[in-house]
């Protein structure tokens, strides 16, 4: 499945304006991993926070926000929570501690 939207070598949206839910499945897709629907809920939450505050936030800050705790958030992403979310979820690479 070819995404059909500009993305960096890494995998992020160039244009946040691109993003939608079903780009979201796609792109969680091509990262062999299913999206749930818990996983789509931490993906709005943390757009609601970039655009409530403008940058992302740090792991420990998203975590208390979303109601689940870190190792949870590890659980469900296996490595780089924060990254995985952003990524899917249209959002700028997180930077410092993800």
């Amino acid at each position: 499945m070819a995404i059909s939207v500009p993305l960096d070598g890494e995998g992020f949206l160039v244009n946040r304006d691109d993003w939608n839910e079903d780009l979201a499945r796609e792109l969680a897709q091509t990262d062999d991993f299913e999206m749930t629907d818990q996983v789509m809920d931490l993906i709005r939450a943390a757009r609601a926070s970039y655009d409530d505050d403008g940058v992302v936030p740090p792991i420990r800050i998203f975590a208390k926000k979303s109601g689940v705790s870190t190792k949870e958030l590890y659980n469900i992403f296996k490595k780089g929570p924060m990254k995985l979310i952003c990524k899917w979820g249209g959002l700028p690479k997180p930077t410092g501690c993800v």
